[in-house]
């Protein structure tokens, strides 16, 4: 028999060591460059890696997180990476796994940015890209279906899911005031029905996962003192990473002139940064429209291989706006070479959209962490994720009326239809061909786009 000293915790002998700093590095490296699927397969990625193999955080832990990261504007799967690399290794800790996390795919999608503005008026690469665009549309579809599996679990979720499509597609309703609205009836409706709302989004944890996990059990051992949030802890993040976030793209507009592409493109993306919530094909709705119809950056086909790329590249999916940024200052800079203005672009992009990540999570976490066991909370974030599945919906009918059909015309209060006449039957044929690869045979999204633009070079050389 053991015996423990007062005060002590117990530890399973089967409960590994705690991650050094070193170890932790390379396993964001790892998850940085294996992170393929958009952000429900990086997430399934990190459950992968640090929750069943390595058993560094428990699973209602790393669900509660993730609950927080989906209630934030931008990429949740990033913003999840810097919160268990704070909780492991503090601010050093968060700031290593977010940049890792996101590094290796903004390198891949530069190159391939750099690419597509160079040659795609080649027929070739218009061909594969092509086929791409339908099998982008067979991978929102499918995101659709896999969100809705997991957030709508009752009538309730399935009428707030509803409620936000009409709402984004019919009435333009803001994201913001969207969510906040379902946010509130989730809040409002725990404490009237609580069996509609409690544990709707996420399911269950595993108790034993939570109880074994490295980090819980540090928790425990009273090792995390970082978690609790002290008197000026608000007050002290916001001064630092405020001027971090704001401080270079508010010196690009000054240098550049307020009217300048540079001052567009910070001024939006971080515009973005706070305004767009539910995730990345949320954000990718909102930036679809300003993009192509506000600022007329690039046209609804090439918003469409833009995020073609993104799928085929490890990192968030919302590296699409790399390439958003990209095509803007290729285009628009004037005076640098087009090369390296779309360069510039791409970096002040990725600027705005990811360093208000850190911020973020480096002001909430340690609040949120005490608020683990708060059912309203939790309500409100199942309301949310209820209302993120209208969102993607209506992404879902922006990409196919923009891909099957060669025009749309509106029909008053903004909505769109096709022009029936101008059917793409070998966009449509590749995109059904796509959802029945990845729907009914499982087909993983990597080979079906590679298959999808191999497709769509043989249709064009008909």
């Amino acid at each position: 028999m053991t015996v423990l000293a007062k005060d002590s915790v117990a530890q399973p002998a089967d409960v590994p060591a705690v991650p050094t700093f070193s170890d932790a590095t390379r396993l964001w490296a790892k998850i940085g460059l294996l992170s393929f699927g958009g952000p429900a397969g990086q997430i399934a990625l990190m459950h992968k890696e640090l929750v069943e193999e390595r058993r560094w955080i428990g699973e209602e832990r790393f669900l509660h997180a993730l609950n927080y990261c989906m209630l934030l504007p931008g990429p949740e799967a990033q913003q999840l990476a810097v919160y268990i690399g704070w909780l492991l290794h503090r601010t050093a800790g968060g700031l290593v796994a977010g940049t890792l996390f996101v590094l290796p795919g903004a390198l891949v999608m530069l190159a391939l940015s750099s690419f597509y503005m160079l040659y795609n008026d080649a027929p070739v690469i218009e061909a594969l890209f092509f086929g791409i665009k339908a099998a982008v549309l067979a991978v929102v579809v499918e995101a659709v279906i896999r969100i809705g599996k997991r957030a709508l679990k009752n009538r309730v979720m399935v009428a707030i899911a509803v409620a936000a499509f009409l709402a984004i597609y019919v009435l333009k309703l803001p994201f913001p005031l969207i969510v906040l609205a379902a946010g509130l009836i989730g809040w409002v409706g725990n404490r009237f029905a609580p069996r509609l709302f409690s544990g709707s989004a996420h399911g269950k944890g595993n108790a034993a996962a939570d109880r074994g996990g490295v980090v819980d059990l540090m928790f425990e051992r009273g090792e995390l003192g970082h978690t609790v949030p002290t008197k000026w802890h608000a007050a002290r993040t916001i001064a630092i990473w405020l001027p971090i976030w704001l401080g270079p793209v508010a010196l690009i507009a000054v240098l550049a002139g307020p009217g300048s592409v540079w001052a567009q493109i910070g001024g939006f993306f971080s515009l973005m940064a706070v305004v767009t919530f539910g995730g990345a094909y949320a954000v990718l709705a909102y930036v679809a429209q300003a993009a192509v119809t506000s600022f007329g950056w690039l046209s609804p086909g090439e918003m469409v291989d833009g995020l073609g790329l993104a799928e085929t590249t490890p990192g968030p999916l919302i590296l699409v706006l790399q390439f958003v940024g990209f095509a803007a200052a290729y285009r628009h800079a004037g005076t640098p070479s087009p090369l390296l203005a779309g360069s510039l672009g791409a970096a002040l992009t990725l600027w705005a959209t990811f360093a208000p990540c850190f911020f973020w999570i480096f002001l909430g976490a340690p609040y949120i962490e005490q608020l683990r066991q708060n059912k309203a909370l939790s309500a409100a974030l199942g309301a949310i994720t209820a209302a993120v599945v209208g969102v993607v919906m209506n992404l879902a009918l922006w990409f196919a009326l923009h891909v099957v059909f060669g025009k749309v015309e509106s029909v008053g209060w903004g909505v769109e239809v096709p022009v029936v006449s101008s059917l793409d039957w070998r966009a449509a044929l590749l995109s059904a061909a796509a959802m029945v690869a990845m729907l009914r045979l499982k087909a993983g999204m990597l080979p079906t786009l590679a298959a999808s633009a191999l497709a769509g070079l043989a249709l064009q050389a008909l």
